[in-house]
């Protein structure tokens, strides 16, 4: 069998140089090593993310229009009743290397990533994409790619009021009655990390809604792993399943218990 050293040579790379190859023990002796990083890492994501949560808001006081499947919606339809909206801005349009049969690449690759919008959905929240492509081209795309989340058509000066228009870029909305404020915005790097409903959630103002975590007084919230479902299974009425939150329960205490064994 050929090394990967030798595989190199023969390429003309410079050899791979790998870690070394150690026992059971040593490796599991790193790994808890690297562990103790990675909770912290996570510890701060969940600070920062409560940081965002009192991140200040700024009203929106211009009417937008766009386009959608059944004709014209303005910003506050597009949140479909919710009380939470995330825009993504994508490149779909004329121009755009791929038009007009496939949008930019790196917004096709975070379409492609996209968990599935009922789970956004069961937290008040919604996803839509927008572009400057016309509804037609928008709909042939999501057929020919399987995409299912709603893509409006831009028909103003919403991309270039929220820095998307000549970036991608995620801007996160809130709304309280028919008034609309700007909470969050991320681009660039920050883009890459979207696509996972905890992500999403995350970025939002009122977060996951979940008891642990660190939000402040009166926002909404509900035990944890209670609220979560099959996609095609979510209700109107957000109560927690009974049966579920009773094999989440047993669960969740299994695992505490066997956690804490010395």
């Amino acid at each position: 069998m050929t090394s990967s050293a030798e595989s190199g040579r023969k390429s003309g790379q410079p050899a791979m140089q790998t870690p070394p190859v150690v026992s059971p023990e040593a490796w599991e002796s790193a790994r808890e090593q690297l562990l103790v990083k990675e909770k912290a890492q996570t510890r701060a994501r969940d600070a920062l993310a409560a940081e965002r949560r009192r991140m200040p808001w700024m009203a929106v006081e211009k009417t937008y229009a766009f386009e959608g499947p059944d004709g014209k919606a303005s910003l506050l339809d597009l949140f479909d009743g919710r009380r939470q909206l995330i825009v993504y801005r994508a490149f779909f349009e004329p121009g755009v290397f791929g038009w007009p049969d496939h949008a930019c690449r790196g917004c096709s690759l975070v379409a492609d990533q996209v968990a599935h919008v009922a789970h956004l959905n069961a937290r008040d929240t919604t996803l839509v994409f927008v572009s400057r492509a016309p509804q037609a081209d928008i709909a042939r795309l999501k057929a020919r790619m399987g995409w299912e989340m709603p893509w409006f058509t831009i028909t103003d000066s919403f991309d270039t009021d929220f820095g998307v228009d000549e970036w991608h870029g995620h801007n996160v909305f809130i709304r309280e009655g028919e008034r609309v404020f700007r909470t969050y915005f991320i681009d660039n790097r920050g883009d890459e990390q979207m696509g996972g409903t905890w992500n999403y959630l995350d970025i939002t103002p009122l977060g996951r809604q979940e008891v642990w975590e660190d939000s402040p007084e009166g926002y909404p919230q509900t035990p944890a792993y209670k609220w979560w479902n099959w996609h095609d299974s979510y209700a109107a009425d957000p109560a927690a399943d009974k049966k579920w939150a009773e094999v989440s329960d047993a669960g969740e205490k299994a695992f505490r218990e066997a956690n804490t064994k010395p």
